[in-house]
């Protein structure tokens, strides 16, 4: 099958030309993106105290904080996270789908091209035509092109290209979320193991206790009251053991799904008790700027914004003429043995405008919708930015306070179980009652336990302040955000 003849070849060519220029001299329409220009503090508001450090912060440390804890169980609790996790898995699945639809807004910029072919049969009436039959064949190629002369297509691209690389940053954000989640139910999983001990521990100091004050009521050493109230003690520290029971095997159970997995699937791995990872001396947190960078909520929506940005160009190209080239080449036959004779070719090539002239406003007020959707997305843009900085704030703020609680909270219970010995030896010489052996005895559970929540609530602050800091995603990010 050959082209058409010299001249609707030519004029062909004219049409393409003309295409050509109007798509390179075009100008979209709309405006062009500029990021936000946000201004943020040079410093951190909280003072750096208590193991906290200013200045540049460590990108490797960062990238991999929980390394920094030192357990291997924990990073590889992690990495099973980040296999199995179903909400990590249904954000990649969202890039997949982002990625497509920048496909299709893609795709608009270019010509489209039908092959169709048809083949028809038919006979007329012998009482208003001759009763004859025809056949009639047909085989050809259609084209159709609509000019991006004022950039709406280039501007759809723009906005899908921006909505990828915000999906892409949302991927991040989940991750962040994700590795944080997962390291703060395995501290609290271990805190619980702790608290366990200590109860347990010190319900078999109050049991020797309990028997002792027996023995010497027996002897006429004790009274009944000093039986009743070390059985009360006693008892009310065992009552404590379903409790702490209660909140491991829910810890396991969150961390088990956070894994992707039935719950109970952690059971072994958590079977033997270890004690909550210690934070390390100090932590490098940076400055404010470096969250603007690195925290992928923050980038996710200034990308956000550059999207919506780009849609008032999509809005504002309706409101212009549409240029539109249309061209075919074909075969039409009256028999299947003549399709491809030369006499059988059919050709066309045209060319069209449209241009709204009247919509009641509609262009117009879409314009406007576009407009207020991106002044919207700009104060969510500065939102996300302070709550961010906030989120950092109270990290650091958690963080070091914790670590003057925990400090206190270990002299304390060391001066307890001082206190605890001591009375216990005066209440064996007669020189005090059993009451304060009691009150010491309660002291010392009280403040154990307190200390096992604080060391854990110091593990978590400096998790928090990590995820606060937007650490992680960086050395764990998927192929299909690279």
């Amino acid at each position: 099958m050959r082209l058409p003849n010299k001249t609707s070849r030519a004029r062909l060519r004219a049409f393409l030309a003309v295409a050509a220029m109007f798509v390179a001299a075009g100008c979209a329409v709309g405006p062009d993106y500029v990021p936000p220009d946000t201004r943020l503090p040079e410093a951190w508001h909280t003072p750096m105290r208590a193991g906290l450090v200013g200045g540049d912060s460590d990108k490797e440390v960062l990238a991999g904080w929980w390394s920094i804890l030192d357990d291997p169980l924990l990073t590889n609790l992690i990495e099973s996270a980040v296999a199995g996790n179903l909400g990590f898995k249904e954000a990649r699945s969202r890039v997949r789908e982002a990625r497509a639809r920048r496909g299709v807004s893609q795709a608009g910029r270019f010509p489209t091209v039908d092959i169709g072919g048809s083949a028809r049969s038919s006979r007329s009436s012998e009482e208003t035509g001759s009763g004859a039959e025809r056949e009639l064949y047909a085989a050809g190629f259609d084209a159709a092109w609509e000019l991006d002369v004022f950039g709406g297509k280039r501007r759809a691209v723009e906005a899908a290209d921006a909505d990828l690389q915000a999906s892409e940053e949302d991927l991040r954000d989940v991750l962040v979320s994700l590795l944080a989640e997962v390291a703060l139910n395995y501290v609290e999983a271990r805190s619980f193991q702790t608290r366990l001990s200590v109860v347990q521990a010190n319900l078999n100091a109050q049991e020797e206790t309990y028997n002792l004050t027996q023995w010497r009521f027996q002897a006429g050493l004790a009274t009944q009251l000093d039986v009743d109230q070390a059985k009360y003690s006693l008892e009310q520290t065992r009552s404590q053991i379903p409790v702490l029971r209660k909140g491991l095997e829910q810890a396991k159970n969150r961390l088990s799904v956070l894994l992707g997995r039935h719950p109970g699937s952690v059971e072994v791995a958590l079977g033997e008790d270890r004690p909550v990872p210690f934070p390390p001396l100090e932590v490098a947190v940076g400055v404010p700027a470096d969250v603007l960078r690195r925290r992928p909520d923050i980038r996710r929506a200034e990308r956000r914004l550059a999207a919506q940005s780009a849609r008032i160009g999509v809005a504002a190209a309706d409101a212009y003429p549409k240029f539109s080239l249309t061209g075919s080449i074909g075969l039409e036959a009256l028999s299947l043995g003549n399709l491809f004779s030369t006499g059988s070719r059919t050709h066309g090539i045209g060319s069209g405008i449209t241009w709204p002239i009247f919509d009641a406003g509609a262009i117009r007020s879409n314009i406007e919708v576009q407009n207020a959707l991106q002044e919207q997305t700009l104060f969510q843009y500065e939102a996300a930015v302070l709550t961010a900085l906030e989120e950092v704030e109270n990290a650091l703020v958690a963080y070091a306070e914790e670590q003057l609680r925990r400090q206190s909270l270990t002299e304390a219970s060391q001066a307890a179980r001082s206190a605890v010995d001591l009375a216990q030896t005066q209440y064996m010489s007669g020189m005090t009652d059993f009451n304060n052996v009691l009150v010491a005895q309660r002291s010392l559970l009280a403040l154990q336990d307190q200390l096992a929540v604080s060391e854990a609530d110091a593990t978590s602050s400096l998790i928090g302040l990590y995820k606060a800091l937007g650490g992680g995603w960086t050395s764990l990010v998927p192929e299909e955000t690279e």
